[in-house]
């Protein structure tokens, strides 16, 4: 398992837990940043379309996400389950912006 899969894996272990168990722990969004914030320093995405694609994804997925609250029992659950995922792929998102600015700046060698 290489580090981008662990790092994924514990985003989803939390977000899991953050939608099971909020009240354990009232830093599950902090968690879930830090370990996106993580992932995405760790394991840079190469290309502008995957970047625009997580942007976009971090966005549009949660308001998407929104009509599951309408399915009785299970809606709202899945709704922030998926919420938290986002929010995760929101840190890696805004490391991977860091690191392109990082990169503008320095300029190429």
């Amino acid at each position: 398992m290489n580090s981008n899969q662990i790092i994924t894996s514990l985003s989803i272990v939390a977000a899991l837990a953050a939608t099971i168990v909020p009240d354990v722990m009232p830093y599950w969004p902090l968690a879930l940043i830090a370990l996106g914030l993580v992932g995405g320093f760790m394991n840079p995405m190469a290309d502008a379309a995957t970047r625009m694609a997580y942007t976009v994804a971090a966005v549009a997925i949660p308001t998407i996400a929104n009509g599951l609250d309408a399915i009785p029992v299970v809606g709202m659950p899945l709704n922030t389950m998926i919420d938290n995922v986002m929010v995760s792929v929101g840190g890696m998102v805004i490391a991977n912006f860091i690191l392109v600015l990082v990169n503008q700046v320095k300029g190429s060698d």
